[in-house]
């Protein structure tokens, strides 16, 4: 049976009593204990495992409580949560009950401190803390707090909240999942057995439930926008996402609709996913590539950059990642529609980086009205083009395709069909009726994309040797690819790439294909090789070409984070 409150108040006391007796000079604690010996007298009234309770929200919230405890993590300062938590050494025996919780107080308090709070029990966004607080009472140093070792996914469908306030330490390995708020807000999302995928992507063991349970996110334990030291960054390394860490320590805490760990020891994250400084060997004797650009615009403040140098650094890297590629026909998305102006300065771009004519672009015939669109780039030395580029006027486009057909340069082989693709997104902005969100993991839209496939398909069926690319903003198992399949085009990165690195975006936290390559049967024939060059969905958004936010140290004109989705490269066999 567990003592009473004012008999674990007694033994604090005698605790105390002892200490501050210790012969040569007094510890923090032992000043402590001296300096509030009557407030300690006074006893806790509830246990922290009462203030919690079993469900989602404290049973006491609005009422002053006096609970005692271990002081196993603080965030005091005007930068950090300006509080600290406070764990029970005797827990109830109720594994539905947390044994800690969260004290708003700047009252000076070191870990380990056995503390006595008087506070208003409160739900603050989801986390159960007290405040106001009355009282903060030192009464002496106890025995460190040892975590609760923990491995996810939890148990028999058991939640975090029994977590809540508790000191953790995550067994097993935890895989880096989400870096998009490293720079903004020092957040990073963790997943225990590796890299989370979109649960439309057609990867084993990734339904969504499951995925929720085996993540994590990993705060810096502050409110701070934009710190003045990005986590993980040190050596001059950047985490990426597939780094691993281990034996992860901290207190659970809750905010902004996630539970967050805040760690007390800062976490290291191993290299088990380097940089890929080119891409991966397609053989053949043409390579084509599928590259969504991120808004590259000459036009200033418009949905690119806001700024000349921004623009320039935008550049560099853009120029970077298509010397990298070294593709002989690369089909751009997001492109500015201005009359043909952004390309010109991308394609003249290129040609002095590599010191040479090579690289001549493609206008579209057609670009619609929306404010970019979809364009090729092409290499003289390698291809020629065959015919005048053809688009469609369907309706149903946004973005209306560009069809280009090329041939080697250099004599014979077979001719293909290139039609680039930049299918209506998954934002719910002004959907309604079939375009709304369904509930079945596709987001809004998608009554849209299947109709834009289906067009496609029409247009493919009618060309020579059809290669169907571009960001279909569908993944490898939803809808619209399947309407592609259906038609006869054959997915090519699914040949090819290994499984667990078949991804070319990161959204959420959950990695998936939304850049795709899909052949005709005899072309597909022709297919070398195909890879996902993993240069932008893996790395931190602080890297790319933006001023605003992004520390000047972490900028590079090199191909990392070029954009926010990684290009496809594909070997053809044409001779």
């Amino acid at each position: 049976m567990r003592p009473s409150a004012a008999a674990r108040t007694a033994a604090v006391l005698a605790a105390a009593a002892v200490t501050a007796g210790l012969g040569g000079g007094l510890g923090t604690g032992a000043v402590r204990a001296a300096e509030a010996p009557a407030a300690c007298a006074v006893p806790a009234d509830t246990e922290i495992a009462e203030v919690q309770g079993t469900g989602g929200a404290s049973p006491v919230a609005g009422r002053i409580v006096r609970v005692e405890g271990i002081v196993t993590a603080d965030y005091q300062r005007s930068d950090q949560l300006r509080g600290f938590f406070v764990q029970d050494p005797t827990p109830d025996d109720d594994p539905r009950t947390s044994d800690g919780i969260f004290v708003y107080s700047t009252r000076d308090v070191d870990v380990r401190d056995r503390v006595l709070v008087t506070g208003e029990a409160v739900e603050y966004h989801g986390l159960t803390e007290l405040s106001p607080v009355s009282a903060v009472d030192v009464c002496g140093t106890g025995r460190a707090i040892a975590p609760d070792n923990v491995r996810l996914p939890l148990e028999d469908g058991a939640t975090l909240e029994r977590f809540e306030g508790v000191l953790l330490r995550l067994r097993g390995e935890m895989a880096a999942s989400e870096t998009y708020d490293l720079g903004r807000y020092g957040e990073i999302t963790v997943a225990a057995g590796g890299r989370l995928f979109q649960p439309t992507d057609g990867h084993d063991d990734s339904a969504r439930a499951a995925n929720e349970a085996r993540r994590l996110l990993v705060d810096d334990a502050s409110n701070v926008q934009n710190p003045d030291t990005i986590p993980y960054t040190s050596d001059g390394r950047v985490v990426r996402l597939g780094d691993v860490t281990e034996g992860l320590t901290g207190v659970l805490s809750y905010g902004f609709d996630s539970y967050r760990l805040q760690p007390t020891r800062t976490p290291h994250f191993e290299r088990a996913n380097p940089r890929p400084d080119a891409p991966e060997p397609v053989g053949g004797d043409v390579r084509v590539a599928s590259f969504n650009t991120l808004n590259w615009f000459t036009t200033l403040d418009r949905r690119g950059a806001d700024t000349a140098a921004e623009r320039d650094r935008q550049l560099a890297k853009l120029v970077a990642a298509l010397k990298g590629l070294d593709a002989d026909v690369v089909g751009l998305m997001e492109v500015e529609n201005d009359g043909g102006t952004a390309l010109r300065v991308l394609v003249d771009a290129l040609n002095e980086a590599v010191g040479a004519d090579r690289y001549a672009r493609v206008e579209h015939p057609y670009p619609g009205t929306d404010e970019i669109k979809v364009a090729f780039v092409y290499d003289r030395t390698a291809v020629t083009p065959v015919g005048a580029p053809r688009s469609a006027r369907d309706e149903v486009f946004d973005r209306p395709p560009l069809a280009q057909a090329f041939r080697p340069a250099a004599g014979g082989g077979e001719s293909f069909t290139a039609i680039v693709n930049h299918f209506k997104s998954k934002g719910c902005g002004g959907a309604s009726g079939p375009d709304a969100d369904q509930g079945d993991g596709q987001g809004c839209y998608n009554d849209r994309r299947v109709k834009q496939a289906t067009a496609i398909a029409r247009m493919a069926k009618g060309a020579a040797n059809p290669l169907v690319l571009g960001d279909l903003n569908a993944y490898t198992s939803e809808d619209p690819v399947e309407v592609l399949e259906d038609a006869g085009l054959v997915g090519q990165t699914p040949r090819f790439v290994d499984d667990e690195d078949r991804y070319s975006y990161v959204y959420m936290g959950l990695s998936g294909e939304l850049d795709h390559m899909l052949a005709g049967p005899a072309l597909s024939r022709r297919v070398t090789g195909a890879t996902i060059w993993h240069i932008n969905s893996d790395e931190p958004r602080f890297l790319d070409y933006n001023t605003e936010f992004n520390p000047a140290e972490f900028y590079k004109p090199d191909a990392f984070r070029s954009s926010d989705h990684d290009p496809v490269l594909i070997g053809l066999d044409l001779r």
